[in-house]
Parts: C-alpha cells; structure tokens; sequence
C-alpha cells in the first residue's frame, strides 16, 4: 500500500495535533506534577544519603585510627621509641595497625625528622607540613581527600603536657567508595521500583482526577450534537461542583431558548395564517357565488384589504423585534431632546385618543438631553403610549411624564385603562403575548409591541416595569441612562 505525500503531511499533522493536546491536557500536568514531586525528592533523597554515608563512614574510619593510635603513642614512652625506633613490639603494633586499615604510618620525632615509616621508604628524612605543625601544638587533624581517594591522621605523642612527637598516618579510602557503590548500586534499585510504582500511580490518579471533566466535557459535547443532555451532578470537587451549576444554568436557559423558538415559530405560523385562513374563506365565498351584488363585493373585499393591512402589520413588527434582537451595533446613537422627542410621538397619537374622548397629559418636570437612538426610543414610548390609548376606557385619561436625575431619565406612561391581572403581568413582554386575545384582535393588536418595546430599552442599557390592577389602569416606567454606555 503506497501514502501519497499529501496523505502523510496530513497523518503526520494529526499525530502532531494529538501530541500537543496531550501535552497541554489537565492530566498530563497531573501527571507531571506527581511525578516530578514523588521522583525527584526521592532522587535527592538517594544523593544526600549517599554523601552522607561517606562523610559518616570516614569519619568512623579516622575516629578509630585516632583511638588506636592514641593507645599506641602511650607506649613510646615506655620503650623510648621516639629515640630508638627499633622495639619489636611497638613495631610490630605498628605493622599490624597499618595492614588492618591498609595504610601507612610515619612517627616523627620532635626534631621533624621521620623515625619510623611502615612503608620503610622515608626514613630519617624531614617532614614539615601544616598538619604536623599543628598537631605539635597539641591539635590532632584529620584530612579527607576525596579526589585521591585517602584520608590523613595526625596524633600527637605528649610527655606529660608536651609534644614530644607526632604519628601520621594515612588510609585509603577505597573499601569505603566500594561499599558505597553497592549502597548507590541498591538505592537506585530502590529509586527506580519507587519511580515505576509512581509513574503507574500517577497514571491512574491522573486518570481518575479528571474523569469527572471528561464526563462534563461528554455532557456539553452532547449537547452541543443537539442531544437531551440531563442535569450535571459532578461534586468530586469544588471546581467540578462549580461547573455542573454553572452547565446546569445554561442548559436550564437553553430550554427555555429552545421552547421560547417552538413557541415563537408556532405564534408566527398561527399569526400570520389566520389573517391568510380569513382572506381566503372570503374570496372563496366571493368565487362560489354568481353575480355577486356589488355592494357585497365590496363588503367583502374590504374585509380582505383588512386583513392584508394586519398581514402587513405582523410582518412589519416582526422584523422590527429580528432587528431589535441583534447586537448593539444596530444602534445609531446621538445626542437628543428627549422633551422635544416624547412631544412629537404625543402629537402623532392625540388623533388617535381623541377618537374616544381619551385625555392625553404630558408632565415635564426638566429639560432632559440623553444619548439614544432616536428611532428605536420613538418606537418603544409610541408602543407604550398607543397601548395606553388601546386598551382604556371611553372618557379616560393616559398621563405621561419625563423626569431625570444625574445618572438617568424617566419616562411613565399610566393609564386609566381595563388594567392587566396579577397572573399576565408577569409574561406581557413576551412575543405574541395577549391578556385578551378577543379585544386585542378587535383593536388589531400583534401581541409584538411589549416585546419590541423591553427589546429597545434593553439595548439603550435600560429597563422597562409594569404596574397594574385589573379594572384600575396600568403604569409603565422607563429607566434609559443619559449617557449611553458601550
């Protein structure tokens, strides 16, 4: 089987992306991190130890000869060896202790001059150094070199309080790099099960640590295929406990989404039918008929010019509350008179409420300048205002007011109107939303206004309330910041 180049650069581009998403995966840094705090403490561990086994057993080591030495240099004055270094008893001890530790051994007299070297190689020669020196005022020294594998021992022999003359003797260490090497040899052993048994652990803690993120990462990609996903209950940790809620929530927000756009697509399909469903009975009723009377013609086509204007007004709102769903961007801000502004949306509705008698009060407590859309304001206070007009009482009475303080401006629309139940308050700025569905189809209403109105002063970064009593009128307040902000 033959991979074509492309087919490799796309295999190895896989591999690489793979690598690094491993790399940069919360387990692998679990892993990492028990790994280096489980290995390397236990790699010190094995280094401190072993540079301490050869101080400590070098020092056991020149603490002995010390000792042994001590004894001995007791009995020089007893045979006057320092004077005549030809006792076969003290040389003897001499030879001995040399061939027990496997060194060598020089007694220097008071004049430095070597009077015994177990090595028989530098007698009567001269010796000065620092540590014979030292050792002849009453110091014993002890010196390790580690490069040349020995260490030295000097002892003082004294005559009463004097130094009379000085043993020096020198060992190799080898026996102790030895039994240190077998040491390291079983400590790495040690180290290395250690480190396997913690790299299989780590594995596993690793593993375990972050299934509870894999199963939510699961929830969320099933989600997001479209798939019914139940609520997440992952309380292995805080930031787990802290996740599922916060999934929780959006899921919990996302039905509601979900079932708003069933409900809202089944409102349109509903809306925009029924006017279509009347159109229709009543040219069908025109067509089975013959030799219609023209005034029934009329009649009818007037009905069905009716209905085409509610078509086109359902239409027309609606694409105002697609416009009013998108961003921010949509906004044209500018400084306006917010005054002047509420005093032409009142002028254009004033025919409208002296239809009925209706009484329409506007109530300025100061000038008000803000930065807002002027469009989009206009349309949400005509919607409020022209509601006010609809749904009221013959010989009523609609008062607007415009009030501001540092920070914001505020606008109420109240109403002597037919009031809104306790229970509907609650849901009024929802799309296609009606408290009397029989009198708003008689006033033509689209169940739209509201929610285009809360959508405008949304984007404005303010906030629309309702208060109302069935039967006792309905107050609308408008909060909207003087500045806008971005």
């Amino acid at each position: 089987m033959c991979i074509q180049s492309g087919e490799l650069v796309t295999i190895l581009g896989v591999k690489e992306k793979m690598k690094n998403k491993f790399f940069k995966s919360l387990r692998f840094r679990i892993l990492l991190l028990l790994v280096v705090f489980g290995i390397v403490p236990c790699t010190i561990l094995k280094s401190t130890i072993l540079n301490n086994y050869m101080e400590k057993m070098v020092f056991v080591r020149t603490a002995e000869i010390q000792n042994q030495c001590t004894i001995l240099s007791n009995q020089f004055k007893s045979y006057n060896y320092l004077i005549d270094a030809k006792s076969e008893v003290v040389n003897a001890e001499l030879t001995q202790l040399s061939n027990i530790y496997n060194g060598r051994i020089l007694v220097i007299n008071d004049e430095f001059r070597i009077v015994k070297d177990t090595y028989e190689l530098e007698e009567g020669k001269t010796v000065v150094s620092e540590d014979v020196l030292k050792c002849y005022q009453g110091k014993g020294t002890i010196y390790h070199d580690q490069k040349n594998h020995y260490a030295e021992v000097t002892i003082p022999v004294k005559d009463g309080k004097k130094v009379v003359g000085v043993i020096l003797m020198s060992v190799s260490t080898d026996a102790i790099l030895n039994n240190q090497a077998e040491v390291e040899t079983k400590a790495t052993i040690i180290v290395i099960t250690i480190a396997l048994i913690i790299l299989l652990l780590s594995f596993v803690l690793s593993a375990l640590m972050v299934r509870p993120f894999a199963r939510i990462t699961k929830s969320i990609e099933d989600v997001n295929e479209g798939y019914d996903s139940d609520n997440l209950h992952e309380d292995a940790y805080t930031e787990t406990t802290l996740i599922s809620d916060a999934f929780n929530k959006m899921l919990g927000r996302l039905k509601i989404v979900d079932d708003s756009r069933q409900e809202f697509v089944s409102n349109v399909s509903h809306e925009l039918k029924t006017p279509l469903t009347s159109m229709k009975v009543l040219a069908d009723s025109l067509l089975a008929q013959e030799d219609v009377p023209v005034e029934l013609y009329q009649e009818f086509m007037g009905d069905i010019a009716e209905e085409i204007e509610r078509e086109n007004k359902i239409i027309n709102d609606l694409l105002s509350l697609v416009k009013m769903d998108k961003t921010t961007m949509n906004l044209t801000v500018q400084s306006e008179n917010i005054n002047e502004l509420v005093e032409r949306i009142l002028k254009r509705l004033r025919p409208i409420a002296a239809q009925r008698n209706i009484e329409l009060v506007f109530e300025s407590f100061r000038p008000v300048t803000a930065e807002v859309d002027e469009v989009k304001l206009t349309l949400a206070l005509s919607n409020l205002v022209e509601n006010a007009i609809k749904y009221n009482k013959d010989d009523g009475w609609v008062h607007v007011s415009l009030n501001a303080d540092h920070k914001y401006f505020y606008v109420k629309v109240a109403d002597s109107g037919i009031g809104i139940a306790k229970e509907d308050t609650e849901h009024i700025f929802e799309r296609f939303y009606r408290v009397d569905k029989s009198h708003s189809r008689e006033i033509g209403g689209t169940g739209l206004g509201l929610a285009i109105t809360r959508n405008a002063i949304v984007m404005h970064r303010g906030a629309v309330k309702v208060y109302s009593e069935e039967g006792e009128g309905t107050t609308f307040t408008v909060r909207v910041p003087l500045t806008y902000i971005v």
